[in-house]
């Protein structure tokens, strides 16, 4: 039988391919997949890291591009009673309190049913003791009635020092379940894993393999400032400045002077990461994942210069930074899958630093800080600065270290763009073939008379025409 050939076009933003008449692929703003949501089920019974495990993973996960969300059923609970004390509520002769528990689950699974099917969620992170039978079996008849993918993640702990430290002691209970699962033992002094069915759960077994709690720093600074930063040019590969070498010395000064136990420092492949390490006088290693963004066909040019040459990219890329796509290049979210394997390895390490770019570093301090892909490519990240990053019990604190050596300023505000001019420019460059002119007339005089900015039809830009 004759199949007639499906016609695509190239989505301008991210550069891909999908098929022409469809408008929802085209305005898409969520990863799309093919597999069935997952519920990720943690047991355990408290103080044993179920919730610095599950902040921990959804931090993850969001970073590398799956919508996640946590589900902490205690706070359901702390929410519906603030009455009784914390150890009456959890004596199991109280059946008014087992009423509310299991009420507040209840609700818990009907929210996890409204974020996989109105939020197009991926992953839901179901926080809660779940160490009964019938718990579990509750859990496991929603998942399959709504075609979810439940995997267990149990954190058990026999260790009395690491339960005195999580304050709570209990005695141990029923740990042998027979689903999929990781079993997490003493805060990963080993691990039990079982039936691993697709790919985000390896992934998940990967990360929770990796992470630990022992007490570390890490740094993240830029390089010192380049030939090419004076110059306002991006990307390149040109040496330091001549304060790009005076802050690379002065690192050196203050990394010293830390006196940092077994100090790991890593650098990108690019000369300024390299000269600037050199000057700190001890091993480092090259990643070459660490390298900074690739802009394509805008490589050493100034924003001024790709504006003029390349407007409607420009305007494309202050429409949506995160997924923007140079044309040859890369964007912050190819970008963030080329960094987890740096993220891995950062999770094992202790102290750390991490001598790297502005894109690069924005990304590193997006998943250590809990940031959004809409926040990520407009964290500041100012050359000459160090960011001291201290992990703690549900995310990190930072400090930002200036080490007095002035440099040019390299960050790019957010463009104040309205959502009218940004329904605009996906008219024009993303819209149908069928144009629908008393739509673009209506915005026309939106954007003359109320913005004063009308569309070059020959330069394809944005232009003020009035003030």
């Amino acid at each position: 039988m004759y199949h007639s050939q499906i016609e695509l076009t190239q989505n301008p933003l991210e550069k891909i391919w999908v098929p022409w008449m469809s408008s929802r692929l085209r305005r898409r703003r969520v990863p799309q997949f093919t597999n069935s949501p997952t519920m990720i089920v943690m047991v355990g019974l408290p103080a044993r890291g179920k919730t610095y495990i599950s902040k921990k993973l959804t931090r993850y996960l969001n970073w590398i591009g799956v919508p996640t969300r946590v589900f902490n059923v205690g706070q359901y609970r702390r929410d519906a009673v603030r009455t009784y004390k914390s150890f009456e509520f959890f004596c199991p002769d109280n059946e008014e309190a087992m009423k509310i528990r299991k009420a507040c689950a209840l609700a818990a699974l009907k929210d996890v049913f409204c974020y996989f099917t109105q939020d197009h969620g991926q992953v839901a992170v179901f926080d809660a003791t779940n160490t009964t039978r019938e718990r579990r079996e509750v859990i496991l008849t929603f998942a399959k009635e709504n075609g979810y993918k439940v995997f267990f993640v149990e954190s058990l702990c026999d260790d009395p020092e690491i339960i005195a430290e999580n304050i709570k002691q209990v005695n141990e209970f029923d740990k042998h379940l027979l689903f999929d699962m990781i079993v997490i033992f003493n805060v990963g002094s080993r691990y039990l894993v079982n039936q691993v069915q697709d790919h985000i759960q390896s992934r998940i077994v990967y990360y929770l393999m990796n992470i630990h709690v022992t007490p570390r720093t890490i740094y993240l600074c830029r390089h010192g400032e380049s030939e090419l930063n004076l110059l306002g040019r991006i990307g390149g590969d040109s040496g330091l400045s001549a304060r790009g070498i005076k802050f690379a010395a002065a690192l050196g000064t203050y990394i010293r002077g830390q006196c940092i136990l077994d100090l790991k420092i890593w650098t990108s492949h690019m000369r300024r990461t390299i000269q600037t390490a050199e000057a700190i006088g001890v091993p480092y290693e090259q990643w070459k994942a660490l390298n900074e963004i690739d802009a394509g066909v805008c490589e050493e040019m100034t924003y001024e210069e790709i504006q003029d040459h390349f407007p409607e990219e420009f305007a494309l890329r202050d429409q949506d930074k995160y997924r923007y796509r140079y044309p040859k290049g890369e964007s912050y979210e190819d970008l963030v899958q080329r960094l987890e394997p740096v993220i891995m390895e950062l999770e094992r390490q202790e102290n750390v630093l991490v001598i790297c770019h502005q894109a690069v570093m924005r990304c590193l301090l997006a998943y250590f800080l809990d940031k959004t892909s809409d926040e990520l490519p407009y964290l500041k990240c100012p050359l000459h600065t160090v960011m001291k990053l201290t992990p703690v019990a549900y995310g990190c604190e930072v400090e930002s270290i200036f080490l007095n050596v002035e440099a040019v300023n390299t960050h790019r505000d957010r463009p104040m763009v309205s959502t009218v001019i940004l329904s605009y420019c996906n008219f024009l460059v993303l819209g149908s073939k069928q144009t629908n002119k008393q739509t673009k007339k209506a915005i026309d005089h939106m954007l003359d008379h109320v913005y004063g900015i009308c569309y070059h039809s020959h330069t394809k830009a944005l232009v003020r025409v009035r003030s």
